[in-house]
């Protein structure tokens, strides 16, 4: 059976959900891990708090230990629960903040973020303590937008151009989505911005790739030995 990557998005959204799904279609490929694409029907309609945040760290762990994967994904760009998934499975857990952050600083010295809202700031601060980059940050800019306007197709392109552009102002060499409801803006802010934009679901989707790849590698290379 060829092996699978769960993505589990953890807010209630669809057009999300969605627009994950989106992209990394292009990762779909006969020798290429399966990718499939879930949600929390039960999640908040996007994690803007700590509450939020907090309140999908169980419900994820519990998606977890009931669907059999080769490696999973945290749905979100503030990388919610992946401390607690980590703990519920030896397959490797993705977060997508993480993944993006690293994806970037692979292309260029400075980044910055196209933020979800003013309240992600303070969690993905966290993060990037965590990781040690907080002085490769070259800006961090808010939308402000809801989640629904967010993924519209076409409603929140004009602000999300303007605000890569001034990101590169400030100094970015690469820019980072900050919410996985950005998804379908990723070529648009690319032109705009003149740098390149990773768009964290890919980033994080590229990772649990080769984490399989990998891991298919090592047990061919177990059963030749014990051949």
């Amino acid at each position: 059976m060829a092996e699978r990557i769960l993505i589990i998005n953890p807010n209630s959204s669809l057009s999300c959900t969605d627009g994950i799904a989106a992209a990394v279609a292009g990762f779909a490929a006969p020798e290429l891990p399966r990718i499939e694409v879930t949600r929390l029907a039960d999640g908040p309609p996007a994690i803007v708090t700590w509450r939020d945040w907090f309140s999908v760290a169980e419900p994820l762990a519990r998606v977890i230990e009931r669907e059999a994967a080769d490696a999973y994904v945290i749905g979100c760009v503030s990388d919610p629960g992946l401390d607690l998934a980590r703990t519920v499975t030896g397959r490797p857990v993705f977060g997508m903040l993480r993944s993006a952050v690293t994806a970037a600083l692979n292309r260029a010295d400075r980044f910055g973020m196209i933020g979800f809202t003013d309240l992600s700031r303070p969690r993905q601060d966290k993060c990037f303590q965590a990781l040690g980059v907080e002085s490769r940050l070259a800006g961090w800019i808010p939308l402000n937008l809801d989640m629904e306007e967010l993924t519209d197709p076409v409603a929140p392109r004009a602000k999300i151009c303007a605000t890569a552009r001034a990101l590169v102002a400030q100094g970015a060499e690469v820019i980072v989505l900050g919410c996985a409801g950005m998804a379908g803006h990723r070529a648009a802010a690319e032109d705009a911005a003149g740098v390149p934009v990773i768009e964290p679901a890919q980033a994080a989707a590229a990772a649990a790739i080769a984490a399989v790849l990998a891991a298919r590698e090592m047990a061919a290379r177990r059963r030749q030995a014990a051949e």
